[in-house]
């Protein structure tokens, strides 16, 4: 499998319903997955998209979530570029040089889903995550 490079917008509470219009506009496969469904429910978030993925019947392919608890929704920080793919040695690459002189986030590490990812912000303010996918996942 190639990489690739995927859209990764975020929201203010309200992913489902967002992503839920997309696929209506787009058509495709969406796939959500809620905090409580990984153990992270809160008192607010149990039914909140820790991470959604729509495939559109045209090809392309975007991804969605709310935005984690603790972190604040502002017009400007709702969206990453999202790196994927199983070639973890060319995606550890682009990791080091996407960090370096930036800041990071969640470093690039495997996951409670079981992948390798990591978030960062590289050095002219673009949000970057990057995940390695694991075989079987």
């Amino acid at each position: 499998m190639a990489s690739l490079l995927t859209p990764y917008l975020s929201f203010d509470g309200n992913a489902r319903q967002a992503l839920e219009f997309y696929k209506e506009v787009f058509g495709g496969e969406l796939r959500l997955t809620t905090y409580g469904d990984f153990g992270r429910a809160g008192a607010d978030n149990t039914d909140k998209i820790m991470h959604g993925m729509l495939a559109s019947t045209a090809g392309f392919t975007f991804m969605g979530a709310d935005m984690p608890p603790g972190m604040g929704y502002a017009p400007g920080n709702n969206f990453a570029v999202c790196v994927s793919g199983e070639d973890g040695s060319a995606l550890r690459g682009y990791w080091e040089k996407l960090s370096g002189g930036g800041s990071v986030a969640v470093p690039l590490e495997k996951q409670m889903w079981g992948d390798v990812f990591g978030m960062c912000t590289d050095r002219f303010g673009v949000p970057w995550m990057v995940n390695i996918n694991q075989p079987g996942g």
